[in-house]
C-alpha cells in the first residue's frame, strides 16, 4: 500500500523551514536549499559576452548533496512550491531551484509572503504564482556586471598594486566615500568664532543666561552676526558690561513632535548601531533569526518580525489595527491619535515589502525574555517599540524664548520642557539616539505623508532636529527651564563668559553614516549595505578606529588608481544611476543584457588603456627605526594579507619578516612577564611571551589567551580563554587534563567537533 504524496515546499534555511512547517500540517513536506544553490564558476568569468551575456551557471561547491537531495523529493512529491525571500535576490534562488528540478518558471509554484505567521503562510500556499522573471532578470543582471567589474579590475589591481587584491562595482565607490571624507578631514582649515554668553540678574530673578545674536536693524529686524575674533567679541563687552540689559520680546509656544517612521532595513541598522552598538552584519544576522523563526516555549519555531530586507514605510491594515489595541491597552487612550498615522516612501521604493515591525502583537519582547538570547531580547525590543511609537500620539514640547536687548545688541535665552511626552515614552531616556539621524530636511521630504491615504493623519517622523551648526551660528542652548519675565523687565550682567572656538571637520563615517549616506545617495539596496561593508573591511581597504571607519593605505592606493583610471564608472552619480536602471528593469520596462552591455563596452576600452598606460604603484611604507638583523638594511611596515608586518626593505633580496607585536593585557603564566600576539602565515592568531627570542628566553606559545591568575582545579595548569559558536569559555590549557577529556568526550556524543577552539 504506498503512501499518498505530499506537496514539497522549499525555502532557503532550516530555521525557516521549521517555523512554516509548523502552520502548514501533515499533507506538505519542507525542505532547504541552505540558500543559493547555483551561481557563475569560482574559477572562470562564467558570462559569455558575445553573446548577449549569457551567464553559465553550475552548482555551487558543496551544494550538490543538497542538490541531490531535493532532486530526491521534488521526484517523490505531488508538486512543488518554491518559497524563498520575496526580493531579487529570493526570487532568482527560486529560478535556480526551478530549473534544477527541471520546473517551468511559468507553472504556478511561487508563494510569497511578507511575514511568517499562520494567515500569511496558508494564503500563500493557497495562491501560488509564477516565478517573476523581471525580478530574476534584475537580479542577473546586478549578478552579471558585479562579475564583470571584479574579473576586469581585480587583475588590474593584481598587476599594478599586489596580489590578492578585488574591486567591485558598490565597494569601490563606498571606499572611495570614506577615502574622500578623510580627505576632507585632513585638508580641512578651522576658522575661529567666540561665543558669548551672560550671565544676567535683578531684584527678581537671580539669574538668567543669554547668548549674543546679532544687531537690531533700524527696523528692529535682527541681523545675526557671527563673532570672528577676539577683538569683536571685547568690542560687544565693552558696549553691555556696565548698562542696563532689558526683556524685549517674550515669546512661549508649543509644538509637536511627531514620531519617526517605522524601521526600513538602512534606519534599523543606524539605530542599532547607536543604541545597542551593533555592526551592521550583526543587526542583519540576528533580525534574520527573529525572521526566520525561534523557539518559544508552548508554541515551538514562531517567526517574530516582517521580512527584513525592505525600504518600504508601509503598513498593513491589520497590523495597525493591531498595534492600536496594544497601545490604547498599555499606554492609555490619550497616546492613541485619532486616526492611524502613515509614512510616505521616497520615490525609488518599489514597496514590495512593509515595513520591518512585529508580526504578533501578543508577544512583546518581556514574554519572551527567556526565549531569546541577549541578542535577539535587544534587537526586538528595539523594533517592538519603534513600531509601537510610530502610531503614538506626538509628544507636545512647551517653549519659552526671551530676548534681551542693550545698545542694539540682542541677547537670547531659550527653555522647553515636555507637556506631553507621547511616543517618546517609550524610548525615555534614550529618546534622542532612538532617532537614526536624519537631518529636519530628510524628516521632512522623505516621512510626510499624504492625508488621503486611508484618511489618516500624517506625521513628519520626527522633525525638529538641533542643527548640528546651531552652537556656531550663536543660536542659544535649550535650557529646560527659564524664569518668568516680563517685557520692560530690567538686568545687570553679573558674569561674563566669552569662549574662543573654531569649526570642526565634517566626522569620520561610521557604519551607521555610511550606510545612510550609501542610502541617499543611492547606491545600493536594502540587501547590500551590511555586505558592502563587511566586504570593504575584510578585504583591508577600511578599518574602525572605534565606531569611525578609517581608511588603509591600501584602500587609498588603491582608490588613487581607480579615481584617476575610472573615474566616470566609480563614482557615485554613475552607480546610483545603474541602481535606478536595475529598477527598470525589475519593471519589466528594459532588457537586462542591454543594461550590462550598455555598462561593460566603455567599461572593457578603459580597463584595456589603463593596463596599458597606468604604471606600477609601489604601496607607502614606514621606517621603524631598526636595522634587518640579516643584511642590515631598514626595517619597514608592510600591508599584507592579514594586516601590518615589519619587512627588510631589500625584499626581495633579504627575505627577512617579522610580526608587529602586540601587547595584551595579560601575563605570561610561565614567567610572568607580558604577552604578545602575533599571526601564523594563514592569519591565525596565537600568543608568546614577550622574552620570545630575548635573553633569558621564555619559550612560552599559545593559541589560546591565557587568564590572568585562574588555574585548574583539577590538575593545577594554566586555564585559558576558548571559543565555539561565538562564546567564549575557559578551559584547562593541558590537553590531558579531565576536564577536557569530559568535553571532548560530550561533544562526540553530541556529534559536535572534538576541536572547540574554533568556531
Amino acid at each position: 500500500m504506498s503512501l499518498s504524496k505530499k506537496t514539497l515546499v522549499i525555502v532557503e534555511s532550516p530555521a525557516k523551514a521549521r517555523t512554516i512547517g509548523r502552520y502548514l500540517g501533515s499533507d506538505y513536506d519542507l525542505a532547504a536549499s541552505v540558500g543559493h544553490i547555483r551561481d557563475l564558476p569560482a574559477s572562470t568569468v562564467g558570462i559569455d559576452v558575445n553573446n548577449g551575456y549569457r551567464p553559465q551557471y553550475v552548482t555551487m561547491l558543496g551544494k550538490e548533496k543538497v542538490a541531490r537531495e531535493l532532486i530526491r523529493k521534488s521526484e517523490n512529491a505531488e508538486r512543488v512550491l518554491i518559497a524563498t525571500d520575496p526580493d531579487r535576490e529570493g526570487e532568482a534562488i527560486a529560478w535556480h531551484i526551478a530549473t534544477l528540478l527541471k520546473i517551468n518558471p511559468e507553472d504556478n509554484v511561487r508563494v510569497t509572503f511578507n511575514e511568517i505567521t499562520k494567515k500569511s503562510v496558508t494564503a500563500a500556499v493557497e495562491q501560488p504564482q509564477q516565478i517573476d522573471m523581471n525580478l530574476v532578470n534584475a537580479q542577473q543582471a546586478r549578478r552579471v556586471l558585479d562579475r564583470l567589474v571584479g574579473y576586469e579590475l581585480s587583475p588590474l589591481l593584481w598587476k599594478k598594486v599586489k596580489r590578492g587584491l578585488s574591486a567591485g562595482r558598490v565597494q569601490s565607490v563606498a571606499v572611495r566615500m570614506v577615502v574622500e571624507r578623510e580627505e576632507e578631514i585632513e585638508n580641512f582649515v578651522p576658522e575661529e568664532y567666540w561665543l558669548l554668553d551672560l550671565t544676567l540678574s535683578n531684584a527678581r530673578v537671580p539669574e538668567l543666561i543669554v547668548r549674543y545674536q546679532g544687531e537690531l536693524q533700524a527696523n528692529d529686524r535682527l541681523k545675526r552676526v557671527r563673532l570672528a575674533n577676539k577683538e569683536e567679541t571685547d568690542a560687544v563687552i565693552a558696549r553691555v558690561k556696565d548698562s542696563d540689559l532689558t526683556v524685549n520680546d517674550v515669546r512661549s509656544s508649543t509644538r509637536n513632535r511627531r514620531p519617526w517612521a517605522p524601521f526600513t532595513t538602512s534606519t534599523l541598522q543606524q539605530v542599532a548601531s547607536r543604541m545597542l552598538g551593533f555592526s551592521a552584519s550583526r543587526t542583519m544576522r540576528v533580525a534574520q533569526q527573529l525572521y526566520e523563526g525561534v523557539n518559544v516555549a508552548g508554541q515551538g519555531s514562531t517567526s517574530l518580525v516582517t521580512y527584513i530586507r525592505t525600504d518600504s514605510r508601509r503598513i498593513a491594515a491589520e497590523a495597525l489595527n493591531s498595534v492600536r489595541e496594544v497601545i490604547q491597552k498599555t499606554f492609555g487612550a490619550e497616546y492613541l491619535p485619532p486616526k492611524p498615522n502613515f509614512f510616505a516612501n521616497r520615490k525609488s521604493v518599489q514597496d514590495a515589502h512593509e515595513c520591518i515591525r512585529p508580526t504578533h502583537f501578543d508577544l512583546n519582547p518581556e514574554t519572551l525574555s527567556k526565549d531569546l538570547n541577549r541578542d535577539q531580547y535587544r534587537l526586538y525590543k528595539l523594533i517592538w517599540n519603534r513600531f509601537m511609537a510610530c502610531q503614538m500620539a506626538p509628544a507636545k514640547i512647551n517653549s519659552v524664548t526671551i530676548d534681551v536687548e542693550c545698545d542694539r545688541a540682542l541677547f537670547r535665552a531659550q527653555g522647553e520642557n515636555i507637556a506631553f511626552p507621547g511616543f517618546l515614552i517609550v524610548f525615555g531616556k534614550d529618546a534622542e539616539i532612538a532617532d537614526e539621524g536624519a537631518s529636519k530636511a530628510d524628516k521632512v521630504a522623505e516621512s510626510a505623508a499624504t492625508a488621503d491615504e486611508a484618511g489618516g493623519s500624517t506625521v513628519d517622523s520626527g522633525s525638529d532636529a538641533k542643527d548640528e551648526d546651531d552652537d556656531r551660528t550663536g543660536s542659544p542652548l535649550a535650557q529646560t527651564h527659564l524664569p518668568e519675565v516680563a517685557v520692560g523687565d530690567k538686568f545687570r550682567c553679573i558674569k561674563i563668559s566669552p569662549e574662543q572656538k573654531f569649526t570642526r571637520p565634517p566626522a569620520r563615517y561610521t557604519e551607521a553614516s555610511l550606510i545612510k549616506a550609501m542610502e541617499d545617495d543611492g547606491i545600493g539596496r536594502p540587501s547590500t549595505y551590511a555586505p558592502t561593508i563587511t566586504t570593504i573591511k575584510d578585504r583591508n581597504y577600511v578599518e574602525n578606529e572605534g565606531k569611525n571607519l578609517i581608511p588603509t593605505k591600501l584602500g587609498r592606493v588603491v582608490t588613487d588608481l581607480l579615481r584617476d583610471s575610472f573615474d566616470s564608472f566609480i563614482q557615485v552619480p554613475f552607480t546610483a544611476r545603474m541602481e535606478e536602471e536595475l529598477d527598470i528593469v525589475e519593471e519589466g520596462k528594459r532588457a537586462w543584457n542591454d543594461v550590462v552591455d550598455e555598462f561593460y563596452r566603455p567599461f572593457h576600452s578603459m580597463v584595456e588603456k589603463a593596463g596599458k598606460t597606468l604604471e606600477r604603484v609601489e604601496m607607502p611604507v614606514k621606517k621603524i627605526g631598526r636595522a634587518c638583523p640579516e643584511c642590515g638594511a631598514d626595517l619597514v611596515l608592510r600591508d599584507g594579507r592579514y594586516g601590518e608586518f615589519i619587512a627588510c626593505s631589500a625584499y626581495p633580496k633579504c627575505r627577512y619578516s617579522e610580526n608587529v607585536p602586540e601587547n595584551i593585557p595579560a601575563h605570561c603564566p610561565l614567567c610572568g612577564s607580558g604577552l604578545e600576539s602575533r599571526r601564523s602565515k594563514r592569519g591565525y592568531k596565537f600568543y608568546v611571551c614577550d622574552k620570545k627570542g630575548k635573553d633569558p628566553e621564555c619559550p612560552f606559545i599559545s593559541w589560546d589567551l591565557p587568564i590572568n591568575g585562574k588555574f585548574c582545579d583539577t590538575c593545577g595548569s594554566y586555564m585559558v580563554s576558548k571559543r565555539y559558536r561565538r562564546r567564549t569559555y575557559p578551559a584547562c590549557s593541558n590537553q590531558d587534563c579531565p576536564t577536557n577529556n569530559r568535553k571532548k568526550k560530550s561533544n562526540k556524543t553530541s556529534g559536535k567537533s572534538e576541536d572547540t577552539t574554533e568556531e
